[in-house]
Protein backbone atom coordinates (compact mmCIF):
# COMPACT_ATOMS: atom_id res chain seq x y z
CA UNK A 1 0.00 0.00 0.00
CA UNK A 2 1.35 3.40 -0.99
CA UNK A 3 1.86 5.92 1.81
CA UNK A 4 0.44 9.33 1.03
CA UNK A 5 1.20 12.72 2.57
CA UNK A 6 -1.18 15.65 2.41
CA UNK A 7 0.28 18.86 0.91
CA UNK A 8 -1.03 22.09 2.38
CA UNK A 9 -0.61 25.63 1.06
CA UNK A 10 2.45 26.31 3.21
CA UNK A 11 4.07 23.11 1.93
CA UNK A 12 3.66 24.24 -1.67
CA UNK A 13 4.90 27.71 -0.74
CA UNK A 14 7.99 26.33 1.02
CA UNK A 15 8.76 24.18 -2.01
CA UNK A 16 8.36 26.99 -4.55
CA UNK A 17 9.97 29.88 -2.67
CA UNK A 18 13.70 29.33 -2.17
CA UNK A 19 13.97 31.98 0.54
CA UNK A 20 11.30 30.26 2.66
CA UNK A 21 12.90 28.92 5.89
CA UNK A 22 11.47 25.44 5.23
CA UNK A 23 12.51 25.23 1.55
CA UNK A 24 15.46 22.88 2.07
CA UNK A 25 13.55 20.64 4.47
CA UNK A 26 10.60 20.47 2.06
CA UNK A 27 12.87 19.48 -0.83
CA UNK A 28 14.49 16.79 1.37
CA UNK A 29 11.07 15.36 2.29
CA UNK A 30 10.04 15.28 -1.38
CA UNK A 31 13.30 13.59 -2.33
CA UNK A 32 12.82 10.89 0.33
CA UNK A 33 9.24 10.38 -0.86
CA UNK A 34 10.44 10.03 -4.44
CA UNK A 35 12.97 7.36 -3.54
CA UNK A 36 10.41 5.44 -1.49
CA UNK A 37 7.71 5.90 -4.15
CA UNK A 38 5.38 7.63 -1.71
CA UNK A 39 2.60 9.82 -3.00
CA UNK A 40 1.04 13.14 -2.19
CA UNK A 41 -2.52 14.42 -2.01
CA UNK A 42 -3.78 17.99 -2.08
CA UNK A 43 -7.08 19.73 -2.74
CA UNK A 44 -8.36 22.24 -5.22
CA UNK A 45 -8.82 24.57 -2.23
CA UNK A 46 -5.12 24.35 -1.30
CA UNK A 47 -4.11 25.03 -4.89
CA UNK A 48 -6.47 28.03 -4.96
CA UNK A 49 -5.04 29.30 -1.68
CA UNK A 50 -1.44 28.78 -2.84
CA UNK A 51 -2.00 30.61 -6.13
CA UNK A 52 -3.65 33.50 -4.27
CA UNK A 53 -0.83 33.66 -1.70
CA UNK A 54 1.86 33.65 -4.38
CA UNK A 55 0.13 36.45 -6.28
CA UNK A 56 -0.44 38.49 -3.10
CA UNK A 57 3.26 38.23 -2.21
CA UNK A 58 4.39 39.37 -5.65
CA UNK A 59 5.31 35.88 -6.81
CA UNK A 60 2.64 35.45 -9.46
CA UNK A 61 5.26 34.16 -11.89
CA UNK A 62 5.28 30.92 -9.84
CA UNK A 63 1.55 30.23 -10.26
CA UNK A 64 1.69 28.70 -13.76
CA UNK A 65 4.64 26.42 -12.87
CA UNK A 66 2.75 25.32 -9.72
CA UNK A 67 -0.31 24.29 -11.71
CA UNK A 68 1.73 22.72 -14.50
CA UNK A 69 3.81 20.61 -12.13
CA UNK A 70 0.87 19.43 -10.01
CA UNK A 71 -1.34 18.58 -12.99
CA UNK A 72 1.53 16.72 -14.70
CA UNK A 73 2.65 14.90 -11.55
CA UNK A 74 2.24 11.17 -11.19
CA UNK A 75 3.12 11.46 -7.49
CA UNK A 76 0.60 14.13 -6.46
CA UNK A 77 -3.13 13.82 -6.93
CA UNK A 78 -5.82 16.41 -6.41
CA UNK A 79 -8.98 15.72 -4.44
CA UNK A 80 -11.83 18.03 -5.42
CA UNK A 81 -14.54 19.67 -3.36
CA UNK A 82 -18.01 18.37 -4.23
CA UNK A 83 -21.44 18.97 -2.65
CA UNK A 84 -21.10 16.12 -0.12
CA UNK A 85 -17.62 17.20 0.95
CA UNK A 86 -18.77 20.81 1.16
CA UNK A 87 -21.60 19.86 3.50
CA UNK A 88 -19.29 17.73 5.64
CA UNK A 89 -16.76 20.57 5.79
CA UNK A 90 -19.46 23.14 6.56
CA UNK A 91 -20.66 21.06 9.51
CA UNK A 92 -17.11 20.46 10.77
CA UNK A 93 -16.30 24.18 10.44
CA UNK A 94 -19.45 25.10 12.37
CA UNK A 95 -18.74 22.55 15.10
CA UNK A 96 -15.22 23.94 15.65
CA UNK A 97 -15.90 27.66 15.96
CA UNK A 98 -13.70 27.67 19.07
CA UNK A 99 -10.65 27.09 16.83
CA UNK A 100 -9.09 29.64 14.46
CA UNK A 101 -9.22 27.13 11.58
CA UNK A 102 -10.11 28.38 8.11
CA UNK A 103 -12.70 26.68 5.94
CA UNK A 104 -9.84 25.42 3.77
CA UNK A 105 -8.15 23.96 6.85
CA UNK A 106 -11.39 22.21 7.78
CA UNK A 107 -11.72 20.75 4.27
CA UNK A 108 -8.14 19.49 4.56
CA UNK A 109 -8.87 17.88 7.94
CA UNK A 110 -12.08 16.23 6.73
CA UNK A 111 -10.31 14.90 3.64
CA UNK A 112 -7.36 13.61 5.64
CA UNK A 113 -9.75 11.71 7.88
CA UNK A 114 -11.66 10.40 4.86
CA UNK A 115 -8.43 9.09 3.31
CA UNK A 116 -6.86 7.98 6.64
CA UNK A 117 -3.87 10.31 6.20
CA UNK A 118 -1.76 11.35 9.18
CA UNK A 119 1.14 13.41 7.79
CA UNK A 120 0.90 16.82 6.20
CA UNK A 121 3.57 18.83 4.42
CA UNK A 122 2.75 22.07 6.22
CA UNK A 123 4.07 24.72 8.59
CA UNK A 124 0.55 25.20 9.95
CA UNK A 125 0.24 24.31 13.65
CA UNK A 126 -3.52 23.92 13.10
CA UNK A 127 -2.84 20.46 11.68
CA UNK A 128 -1.32 19.36 15.00
CA UNK A 129 -4.29 20.86 16.85
CA UNK A 130 -6.60 18.76 14.66
CA UNK A 131 -4.67 15.57 15.44
CA UNK A 132 -2.35 15.31 12.45
CA UNK A 133 1.45 15.38 12.06
CA UNK A 134 2.66 18.63 10.42
CA UNK A 135 6.05 17.72 8.94
CA UNK A 136 7.34 21.30 8.83
CA UNK A 137 6.41 22.37 12.39
CA UNK A 138 9.15 22.15 14.98
CA UNK A 139 11.47 20.76 12.35
CA UNK A 140 15.21 20.98 13.03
Amino acid sequence: MEIETFVDTSGFYALLVERDPMHARTRAILHRAETSRSGFVTTDYCLDETATLLKARGLGRLVAPLFESVFASKACRIEWMDPDRFEQTRQFFGKHQDHPWSFTDCFSFCLMRELSLTDSLTTDEHFRQAGFKPLLVGAP
